[in-house]
């Protein structure tokens, strides 16, 4: 009787385990890939906010240094000029009259004495106003280089008649007097002539001012 050769069959693998096999190598390479894929956090940093300026200060007073008046309001809160007075006219006319200035400040002192006075209510006429305009018109180019001062000496004495003529009969003669002294100033301050001239003129006009300032007498 022969023998038969009997072999045994070979166990293949479990299909269970390959399936697990392939399942874990695919779940591998997705992890990896994922976190290729992931980019860095990349958040923008906010820039630092930038402060106000500090305001700048008086050091001395500890307040806002606010800005600076402007020029021509500073000039529009300055003092006005003090009215001429026969007291301001008198003391002039005691200064020393040998300056280069004497007859030009007191024919300035007195035509602004005038022009005030010449705004009372009871000396404003026709013929005060027009003897007013002749004066500013003979004294309104003093400044410039070599201006007679004798137009001007003759139109302030002009305008005295006047207001004497208006409120003060009294004092026809000291006027007459005074326009006479003014036709004779030479018009300059030179001489020791005109030095005396001058004094005397401006002591005069200072005490017939004193009275066209007072009362009226008419």
């Amino acid at each position: 009787m022969a023998d038969i050769n009997i072999q045994r069959k070979k166990n293949s693998p479990s299909p269970w385990l390959l399936i697990l096999l392939v399942l874990a190598v695919v779940g591998a390479a997705a992890w990896f890939l994922f976190r290729a894929d992931t980019p860095a956090s990349t958040e923008p940093v906010a820039s630092p906010t930038a402060e106000p300026a500090p305001t700048r200060t008086d050091s001395t007073a500890g307040a806002e240094t606010g800005p600076r008046p402007n020029d021509a309001a500073v000039a529009d809160m300055a003092p006005e000029a003090a009215p001429v007075t026969p007291e301001v006219l008198a003391a002039f006319a005691r200064t020393d009259a040998t300056q280069p200035t004497y007859a030009l400040e007191g024919l300035r002192l007195l035509t602004a004495a005038l022009v005030d006075l010449a705004d009372r209510d009871d000396l404003r006429t026709a013929a005060i106003n027009e003897k007013r305009d002749n004066l500013t018109s003979a004294t309104a180019r003093l400044d410039e280089p070599n201006a007679s001062l004798r137009p001007g000496f003759v139109a302030a004495t002009g305008l005295m008649q006047a207001m004497q003529q208006q409120a003060y009969p009294g004092q026809e003669a000291a006027v007459a007097d005074l326009i006479t002294r003014a036709t004779q100033l030479s018009g300059r301050n030179a001489t020791a002539l005109d030095h005396q001239q001058l004094q005397e003129f401006f002591t005069r006009a200072a005490s017939l001012m004193r009275i066209l300032s007072s009362s009226a007498t008419v």
